[in-house]
């Protein structure tokens, strides 16, 4: 298992791509999105990386250093250093890393919880580090940052309450913290001189709550607890006592996510339905509130909180201004696997993307969404551009290939059962006159496309599996299909039949025409890249794609010098056709890589991944 989080070894000889942006953002992780305190930086996780996007420009800083998803993310108040913890495989030790956040670069690594890093706070005078393990090691330790190693550590909650999941610091004292969690409530003193840390249990009386959220006054006199009941707890971190709780009546729905106190008195708080709502105790009853998409999991203020930030599960970033307590809405990125990318023909400047139930068309340089087509419940399998860019074509796991406009996002027509199991793969021919789709039980059929019409031409049935890959020739009298039934077929779509077949113990998952078209290349789980004869399908080389994982993405340039690929190892590859050698790898991705392509042009490679991330890198050879 610990061989998987080093794909550096086999990257030892080969130049490194250029990562020039990303977008992603992953809305899951509880207090994710942080706003620096230098006011002019948003941080915040996609994946096993950090990144550092600067609010005014589209600038963006990368850190990388974790072997697995990032679990939780912290700045320390004077905006220093960034603490963030990882996921990792049960029983291996989960890491905690701190960065230097003016150098961007990692000071230290800190390894004793196993499974998962719960939460992480620092002090308020950047002394110590406190942090929290996951479900299976249950512990909280505290770090000194000077030394870069642990003080002392403790069990986080009592033997027979559940598990603690936040924690914070004091404002003003750097010796006490607040843990809470499933039942349980604990302010802590640290006890420097005999490296100690001492709990004691806040006692709520009748009330047993799971607490999600947690925030503390700025002058430490009250410290505010969400639930997962959607009310508040308000509680002394002096006396340990019980101050108030509410709202009596219409608590929020599906819990209070995250919370944060102003420092003009009064409550930010973000709910799982969505709902951001300014109130004041002791009634907590809402005097702003706006809905905003998907449950908040993050508010993060810039400054004292004038304006602040909100992530939520949709990996949506809203900025929202206090006094008009209205929401602009700043990043968007896909929160489901993304299934395919293409461009349109002969520009770089857009590109589209489907993930799950959405078509996203994005603006290459300033990474913003520009469309959104949206079908409910549905999974897009496949996209492609018509050649004169009047429509975009998508296969449904419905079985319906659906068109739509691409400036308006407009519904212009529906193939209705084009597929018995689902449209699995799609393309289209040059002349606009024809789409190919495949399916999940293994046919390929041709549609002829005309102005008000769509007619089968024909059903070609040889594959006994779902279609994964459809590439059709320039001259649009051949495609070749790739299945993972272990064959790929390459079909004359003037008489409609099959020309070529070709075996391979795989499941193909990506084909590609030479440009001159006298030989294709394929790859898929056998992580084997295969040359083929179009002519009479037998094969010419085999090279070694990766070394763990399916290639399930490739594209070739349009001279067909180079050619790209990605997979199930996480890394994008550049390959010299002929000489069957990589020539650069991209190391970024924290999910699978699930589709790769080279703009027209050949300015950038474009790869995405299972864990919702878009990531643009420089195309490495000049053009």
């Amino acid at each position: 298992m610990e061989t998987q989080t080093s794909p550096k070894d086999e990257v030892a000889e080969v130049a490194e791509l250029e990562l020039e942006a990303v977008i992603g953002f992953n809305g899951h992780v509880p207090t994710g999105l942080k706003c620096h305190p230098d006011q002019e930086h948003l941080v915040y996780p996609l994946g096993c990386t950090i990144l550092i996007q600067a609010l005014n420009t589209q600038e963006q800083n990368f850190l990388h250093g974790h072997g697995n998803n990032v679990s939780c993310v912290t700045i320390s108040k004077s905006g220093v250093y960034i603490a963030s913890g990882q996921v990792t495989f049960m029983g291996f030790k989960a890491d905690i890393i701190l960065w230097h956040y003016k150098k961007r670069e990692l000071i230290a690594r800190l390894s004793l919880h196993k499974g998962k890093i719960e939460a992480l706070a620092f002090s308020p005078n950047d002394l110590y580090l406190v942090s929290l393990g996951g479900p299976d090691d249950g512990s909280v330790v505290v770090w000194s940052i000077a030394k870069g190693d642990a003080i002392c550590g403790s069990p986080a909650a009592g033997p027979n309450v559940g598990n603690a999941t936040t924690v914070i610091f004091s404002n003003c004292c750097d010796e006490m913290f607040v843990t809470a969690g499933n039942g349980t409530i604990r302010v802590w003193e640290l006890d420097l001189p005999n490296r100690k840390i001492w709990p004691t249990e806040c006692h709520t009386g009748q009330m047993k709550r799971i607490v999600m959220s947690i925030s503390m006054a700025n002058d430490d006199s009250f410290f505010y607890l969400g639930t997962t009941t959607g009310d508040i707890l308000k509680m002394s971190p002096r006396t340990k006592l019980l101050a108030d709780t509410g709202p009596a009546k219409d608590r929020f729905s599906l819990g209070v996510s995250a919370i944060r106190c102003l420092k003009m008195g009064g409550l930010l708080l973000g709910s799982g339905a969505g709902l951001l709502v300014f109130c004041k105790s002791p009634s907590y009853k809402p005097i702003k509130k706006i809905q905003l998409q998907g449950g908040i999991t993050s508010i993060t203020l810039r400054g004292e909180g004038h304006q602040f930030f909100v992530g939520t599960e949709e990996s949506h970033i809203y900025r929202v201004n206090f006094t008009d307590f209205k929401e602009t809405l700043i990043t968007t990125c896909h929160f489901e696997a993304v299934e395919d990318i293409v461009f349109p023909f002969g520009t770089a400047e857009l590109f589209a993307t489907c993930a799950k139930k959405d078509i996203r068309v994005w603006h290459m340089l300033s990474n913003r969404e520009l469309l959104r087509i949206t079908v409910p419940n549905m999974t897009c399998r496949g996209i492609g551009f018509m050649r004169d860019g009047k429509s975009i074509i998508s296969a449904w796991d419905d079985g319906k290939i659906r068109a739509f406009a691409p400036e308006t996002g407009r519904l212009m027509y529906v193939i209705n059962n084009a597929h018995r199991i689902g449209v699995t793969a799609i393309a289209t021919t040059s002349d606009c006159k024809r789409v190919i789709s495949g399916g999940g039980e293994g046919e390929v059929r041709v549609w002829q496309i005309g102005h008000q019409t769509q007619k089968l031409e024909e059903a070609l049935k040889e594959h006994k599996s779902s279609v994964s890959c459809i590439r059709v020739k320039k001259s649009n009298k051949e495609c070749v299909t790739a299945s993972t039934d272990g064959t790929c077929i390459i079909w004359d779509l003037v008489r409609l039949r099959r020309n070529q077949m070709i075996l391979a113990n795989t499941l193909f998952q990506c084909v590609c025409y030479h440009p001159e078209e006298f030989q294709i290349i394929t790859s898929g789980t056998d992580r084997k890249i295969a040359y083929w004869e179009v002519f009479d399908g037998s094969v010419i080389r085999e090279l070694e794609g990766s070394l763990s994982g399916a290639v399930n993405g490739m594209d070739i340039t349009v001279e067909g010098v180079h050619f790209v690929t990605g997979g199930n190892d996480h890394l994008v590859k550049v390959w010299d056709y002929n000489e069957g050698e990589v020539t650069h790898v991209g190391v970024g991705h924290s999910g699978n890589i699930t589709r790769v392509r080279i703009s027209p042009g050949n300015q950038y490679i474009v790869s995405v991944s299972a864990d919702g991330a878009i990531l643009r890198w420089k195309y490495p050879f000049p053009s």
